[in-house]
């Protein structure tokens, strides 16, 4: 079982480019946890729209897996809003927002969304693989992760 982060640009127009990396404490939270479920991670961060719209494709080969989201500056891009519900697998949209000021959302009918994990800045991603954890039946295996205070 895969779970799947697909990281959109940042930026806008001819200056648009990758996201800079998750903080080292947060990937390694990522993946000690899928360990311990016995659920593998991938990620991919875009540099451009059609970059993510290709990683999303490549991520919806296997039916029955998640992909986490974080559209960045495509979140209002009408191809994505379009390609998303022709998608096999379900989604968890993240934004690594501070919960002060968020992020714009993708509409809650572009394709199979689970839900969306934003307000916690970086540790938004913690929340979505519990989310897509929990859709896959998998979160009861190993420490519960908390986000938040």
């Amino acid at each position: 079982m895969s779970i799947f982060i697909v990281r959109g640009p940042e930026g806008s127009g001819l200056s648009q480019h990758a996201a800079a990396p998750l903080p080292a404490a947060v990937m390694k939270s990522l993946v000690q946890r899928a360990l311990d479920t016995g659920t593998s991670i991938a990620m991919r961060s875009c540099c451009c729209e059609q970059e993510l719209i290709e990683a999303l494709c490549a991520a919806d080969h296997s039916p029955g897996e998640v992909t986490l989201l974080a559209p960045g500056a495509c979140v209002h891009s009408e191809r994505l809003r379009r390609l998303l519900p022709r998608l096999r697998n379900a989604y968890v949209e993240i934004h690594d927002d501070d919960g002060h000021a968020f992020d714009a959302c993708l509409p809650a009918s572009a394709g199979h969304r689970l839900g969306v994990a934003q307000g916690y800045r970086a540790q938004s991603y913690v929340l979505a693989l519990e989310m897509a954890l929990e859709h896959l039946c998998c979160n009861e295996v190993g420490n519960r992760v908390h986000v938040g205070t």
